[in-house]
């Protein structure tokens, strides 16, 4: 699939599930604040409560640009934890490497962030991780690898040019953008979490299959 065509897909996916993956869907959010095809602008019939729960749970996972089987297994790793799942659910994505690159600022999307990584250009106190899954713990520090800081997309990071189209960095990160590197203090709190989902409903979707 081309830049062009994978641009177009995700603006759909925006519009279809009422929030922006990328600056560019943001735009067209603005301008066309209802869902893409025909019937777009007319108001939808009544959807049932599995509808209601399906687009949550496709929005939470469209955030984190990850596939339903990858989702379904962190879920019943926050339905085995002590504490709310729903809550469980955010905060164990959130430590996702690819999602916390995304928060320091080194990348400007998640699948910008997915791509840093796997082209093995992130350290995790100082060994290299290419994947995105990869839990960060408390205390880790995430930063790009020297060789690869004078390159244009890390230069632009830097310079914090992703600020303008990026969630003010959460409080369980430490960041020193102009280093390129962050520090998890702690576990995130699912309040903090800059994800949009009803997560009730995402739980309450898997509770009944």
């Amino acid at each position: 699939m081309s830049t062009k065509s994978r641009t177009r897909s995700k603006t759909r996916l925006s519009r279809a599930l009422g929030i922006a993956l990328t600056p560019k869907a943001a735009k067209y959010l603005e301008k066309r604040p209802y869902a893409p095809g025909e019937h777009g602008r007319t108001k939808r019939k009544q959807d049932s409560d599995y509808a209601v729960r399906l687009r949550e749970k496709q929005r939470l996972r469209a955030q984190y640009g990850i596939r339903e089987a990858q989702l379904r297994i962190v879920f019943n790793e926050a339905r085995r934890a002590a504490g709310l799942t729903g809550e469980n659910l955010v905060e164990l994505l959130e430590l996702r490497l690819d999602a916390l690159v995304l928060r320091a600022g080194f990348a400007r999307t998640t699948a910008q962030a997915r791509q840093l990584v796997v082209h093995r250009h992130i350290l995790v106190d100082g060994q290299l991780v290419d994947r995105p899954s990869f839990r960060v713990k408390p205390g880790q520090l995430i930063h790009v690898k020297e060789k690869s800081e004078s390159l244009e997309p890390f230069q632009v990071a830097a310079a914090g040019a992703h600020a303008d189209v990026l969630a003010k960095v959460p409080s369980y990160l430490e960041v020193e953008i102009d280093k390129l590197q962050a520090r998890l203090i702690r576990r995130p709190k699912r309040a903090e979490v800059p994800v949009t989902a009803e997560v009730q409903l995402v739980v309450e979707y898997y509770a009944a299959r």
